[in-house]
């Protein structure tokens, strides 16, 4: 029997075969009656290939794989073997090596570091998700909340008491905890790193080297589509970071798959990343471009994946990212832009907005690249969203300062709201930021003791408040104080601190006026749902603003002082003469201020301030964020 056929073969050459996970790899089936697996493989370059398994002792010339295609497939009907099975490419190169290689497309692999492929069934996972699917398709514009907790699974939390790889949370245990937490806080999404197979952990899943499978290091891709269909009953989208930019130089990897480069480009200056040790894909092959593309539509249409984070994407666009002088090679038009990772993200973002309009699909991208979020017909690069590295790095330098230098600074809190319409936006606080000697979220923010976290809880709500959907790396909504590491849980027992809860009560707060008002997500992307009240207070160091509800009814003016200095007199301009009630201060008293936690209302006055007609006068505390409905 025939697995692979002309078509396979000619769609894949083509960069088209948009399921050819269903043909390359491993797949249990028939042939003349036997029961046992179906093997092909993509190795253009190889002298000889055979598949090497526990069900032939491992032995080299036990199943041949015979001749490719003219397309450079092998494959082979192996009788008898099972699911569980382990597996691996032999392949002869032409200087006559014998390279043992992971299948590219294996849906499951050994737990590392061990690393075989293994023989699973497809999928039969029964999927109880309709309701959610059917939420999700009618989403065809921004105007929804977004607030997603960003999870390392192996150190969102531990068994105590367990030895390294045996205090790891399953999948299916991940399921109860993190819904848990995820439905008490008020986040909408998880977005999950290192969820593709990946042999370090030191690299937390950004050198992958399984496309397709979920990592074993926490069950079986049966308890992965569990975990995923329980976060979806919870009403809880799923973001997975996948990492088309490059991959790891691991013996049993892609690196040099048939004896020569095949996955990567063959030109060193193109094809290697010198500050990451990595190999750069090929995006001018159709055959790697259709790899990648099949793996992305892979997780959304086998998983229900909800979107997908796309990593280090200016890395792809740049010719010269993180390379010196000589290290690269222009483009046919003399300059740095990778003209065929161009037309990846273009071919990669028009076919899953085809096949899926819901997926969101967003772009790590560190530059001010144009049009990023632009559709491909209008020169963009369609993807759905755009982290905002900018906005991330101006606010976290800004809160940083000492409060007496904050005047000197005031625009870098400003600045975001210049280009904000420019793209569509995620602000984005991740694990990025709170590694590497950079500190935690709380440990950033200046002076000692309760300071930290009065100035943390200033810095969350101008987060919360202005345009942009929302990230969050897990452990910063309660003011973890050391940095992450993958190695241990997140400090829960700090939840036992006084501070440390209020931390977590504020930022609970926070999402819940988040995801029961539209003002606080709509228009996320013009200037119709924001107005500055006074953008220009630098001598005090506050800032004012409103956020505008489509229906005009439950609009909001924020105001925060920066610095600890008191404003008994101080008055804001208001938009119209209304009543304004307090429903959330960082000043109230179960946040360890001085005010009553009641809501008061405040009534405008027709007395001129800020440029406005009306105004009133509020007392405001040192380091307050509040925030008043009208």
């Amino acid at each position: 029997m025939e697995h692979i056929t002309e078509m396979d073969s000619y769609l894949f050459g083509n960069g088209t075969h948009y399921e050819i996970y269903n043909k390359l790899g491993a797949h249990l089936g028939k042939s003349s009656k036997e029961q046992g697996c179906f093997f092909a493989v993509w190795a253009p370059h190889a002298a000889k290939v055979s598949v090497v398994g526990s069900f032939n002792d491992w032995k080299e010339d036990a199943n041949d794989m015979g001749t490719p295609n003219e397309g450079g497939i092998y494959e082979v009907f192996i009788p008898g073997v099972k699911s569980g099975d382990m597996y691996k490419f032999c392949i002869t190169t032409k200087k006559g090596e014998v390279l043992y290689k992971a299948d590219p497309f294996a849906r499951y692999n050994q737990r590392r570091p061990d690393t075989a492929s293994v023989v699973v069934p497809d999928l039969m996972h029964k999927w109880g998700d309709e309701k959610w699917q059917r939420e999700m398709a009618k989403r065809t514009d921004f105007e929804y909340p977004m607030a997603i907790y960003e999870v390392h699974p192996g150190s969102f939390m531990k068994h105590p008491g367990r030895w390294e790889d045996e205090s790891l949370y399953t999948y299916r245990e991940l399921a109860t905890v993190l819904i848990d937490y995820v439905k008490k806080m008020g986040y909408t999404h998880v977005e999950f790193m290192g969820i593709c197979e990946y042999p370090f952990d030191g690299s937390w899943g950004y050198q992958v080297t399984g496309y397709y499978a979920p990592t074993a290091r926490y069950g079986t891709p049966e308890d992965f589509a569990y975990l995923v269909d329980e976060l979806h009953k919870a009403g809880i989208g799923v973001i997975l970071d996948w990492v088309p930019a490059h991959f790891p130089r691991d013996a049993h990897g892609l690196a040099d798959f048939d004896g020569e480069p095949l996955f990567e480009y063959a030109d060193p200056r193109k094809g290697e990343h010198p500050d990451w040790g990595t190999k750069i894909f090929d995006y001018g092959k159709n055959e790697v471009v259709n790899f990648l593309i099949a793996s992305a539509l892979f997780w959304v249409e086998q998983y229900h994946i909800d979107g997908l984070r796309v990593d280090a994407v200016a890395s792809m666009l740049y010719l010269d990212y993180g390379k010196k002088d000589g290290e690269w090679v222009a483009n046919k038009y003399g300059d740095n832009k990778n003209l065929e990772a161009i037309e990846f993200f273009k071919h990669l973002n028009s076919i899953m907005k085809k096949r899926h309009p819901a997926v969101m699909m967003i772009a790590e991208e560190s530059t001010a690249w144009p049009k990023v979020t632009a559709a491909p017909e209008e020169g963009g690069l369609g993807f759905t969203y755009k982290w905002n590295m900018g906005w991330m790095h101006d606010f976290l330098e800004y809160m940083k300062l000492d409060p007496l230098f904050r005047k000197f600074n005031h625009n870098m809190m400003t600045f975001g709201m210049t280009y904000n319409e420019s793209e569509k936006y995620i602000l984005v606080l991740s694990h990025d930021e709170v590694v590497h000697l950079k500190c935690s979220m709380i440990n950033k923010m200046p002076g000692l003791g309760y300071d930290k976290f009065k100035n943390l809880m200033l810095g969350y709500t101008f987060f919360i408040a202005h345009p942009g959907k929302k990230l969050l790396f897990m452990g910063q909504d309660f003011a973890q104080l050391r940095e992450w590491s993958e190695y241990r849980e997140i400090d829960w027992f700090l939840l036992d601190e006084p501070e440390h809860r209020m931390m977590q009560k504020f930022m609970q707060q926070l999402l819940s006026l988040y995801n029961k008002y539209p003002a606080f997500y709509s228009h996320d992307h013009d200037w119709q749902g924001f107005e500055w009240i006074n953008s220009s207070d630098n001598e005090r160091s506050i800032f004012s603003f409103v956020r505008k509800s489509p229906s005009k009814r439950n609009n909001f003016l924020f105001v925060l002082n920066f610095t600890p200095v008191e404003r008994p007199d101080y008055r804001v301009g208001v938009p119209k003469d209304k009543k304004y009630t307090r429903v959330l201060s960082s000043a109230m008293k179960e946040f360890g201020g001085t005010i009553e936690s009641e809501a008061v209302a405040f009534m405008a006055q027709k007395s001129e301030c800020d440029g406005r007609e009306y105004s009133f006068a509020y007392p405001l505390k040192g380091y307050e964020a509040v925030i008043f409905k009208y």
